[in-house]
């Protein structure tokens, strides 16, 4: 038995920099996730530096306010790095770990593009001012990342970076988000598929594609509804329907439903604060063709819930859909041809039940619990290099 005078291990100090912790967005649930499991576990000490947060109840993580520059606003991607650098110089942590642009950091997780290649590829626009401070601060990130562990959460993620900053500094990994397994596999499959079809009017023998995204335009909408309009057209003994749950513009769509003649089959569900899960229990298949998504949770909730997914090369992903197997990868975003004819292929209950077990089996070995043991391996790689106890 140790004496009372024994010193207790102590606790390995890590700072966790996030503009935003535990609020909407797949880096903000990213982070919360991994870093309230870590902290229950009892070997770290977790400071979370941020300027907004939503905290678990009795969570052991020590919060630090750090204020934004909001004006003038070509200042604002040096505002909040400065700060932070500042608080966590007088902090002596063991690890830094960030998941935003910051001067220096032992891990950053990039759950982002180059600002370059988004500005230029995915927005088609110009740099302005504030664009410019983005791709200063990150060219800054990289550069002097020799020393640092880069996490990317696709293999889409990492081609962009290595692409834009070949050759590419320091220790890079691939790092997948999770899923809460548990939550999307377990709402009972009949009840969720007679309550929300009941609710929209959606029939029981409807074939139904679930879309779920916060941009229509960017997570190629146009491009699924005109595959239903296909689909629908050389599977009329099949009837489809298309539920959309997510915010944008409504009004443009619809009027496209109307072009494409298939007002009837598609349903607009909004954004859903709670029961996301239910929904993709309900459905039959789940489909997104973004132009360009640095990995897309949705995907992995789907899978999750035991669902073929349909995904285009520009997901990240992708990385878990073996084509055939538990969903489609499909090379050409804006293909409603191809997209229509894999819905077709669907159809068909027995595959498509095979392929939802393959999925789930899939999303499985992703669940948030088994990225803890991930995360800890690293940072005890990065601990062990900076020879730190």
């Amino acid at each position: 038995m140790k004496s009372p005078s024994t010193p207790l291990p102590r606790k390995i100090k890590v700072a966790i920099v996030i503009p935003k912790y535990g609020l909407v967005g797949g880096a903000e649930r990213f982070v919360a996730e991994v870093t309230e499991r870590m902290a229950r576990e009892g070997r770290y000490e977790f400071h979370v530096f941020a300027n907004q947060w939503r905290a678990e109840e009795g969570s052991p993580v020590i919060f630090h306010k750090v204020h934004i520059i909001r004006f003038p606003r070509f200042l604002k991607p040096y505002g909040f790095p400065w700060f932070v650098q500042r608080k966590i110089a007088r902090g002596g942590f063991d690890l830094v770990h960030s998941h935003d642009r910051l001067f220096h950091a032992d891990i950053f997780s990039l759950h982002c593009v180059p600002h370059n290649r988004w500005i230029r590829d995915v927005r088609k626009k110009r740099p302005s001012l504030y664009d410019r401070g983005v791709i200063s601060l990150e060219r800054s990130m990289i550069k002097n990342g020799g020393e640092s562990t880069f996490l990317t959460v696709s293999s889409l993620a990492e081609e962009t970076f290595s692409s834009e900053y070949e050759p590419l500094p320091g220790n890079w990994q691939i790092v997948h988000p999770c899923v809460d397994v548990a939550r999307f596999s377990s709402p009972d499959r009949g009840a969720c598929r007679s309550d929300i079809r009941g609710k929209f009017g959606i029939s029981a023998s409807d074939l139904l594609v679930l879309f779920v995204g916060m941009n229509f335009e960017l997570k190629g909408l146009d491009t699924v509804m005109e595959a239903i309009a296909r689909a629908e057209h050389d599977c009329p003994e099949k009837r489809i329907h298309l539920l959309v749950v997510g915010k944008g513009n409504e009004a443009k769509y619809r009027k496209l439903a109307g072009s494409l003649n298939i007002v009837d089959n598609v349903t607009f569900a909004g954004t859903l604060s709670v029961g996301i899960e239910r929904f993709y229990r309900a459905a039959d298949l789940f489909i997104m063709l973004s132009s360009f998504d640095t990995f897309g949770m949705v995907v992995l909730e789907a899978m999750a819930a035991g669902l073929p997914v349909i995904v285009s090369s520009n997901v990240g992903a992708k990385d878990l859909v073996e084509n055939g197997v538990n969903g489609f990868i499909l090379n050409d975003a804006i293909n409603s041809d191809s997209a229509a004819d894999l819905i077709v292929r669907l159809r068909n209950d027995e595959r498509r039940n095979q392929m939802g077990k393959a999925a789930a089996e899939t999303a499985s070995h992703h669940d948030w619990d088994k990225l803890v043991g991930r995360m800890s391996a690293v940072y005890q790689e990065v601990l062990y290099r900076k020879g730190v106890a």
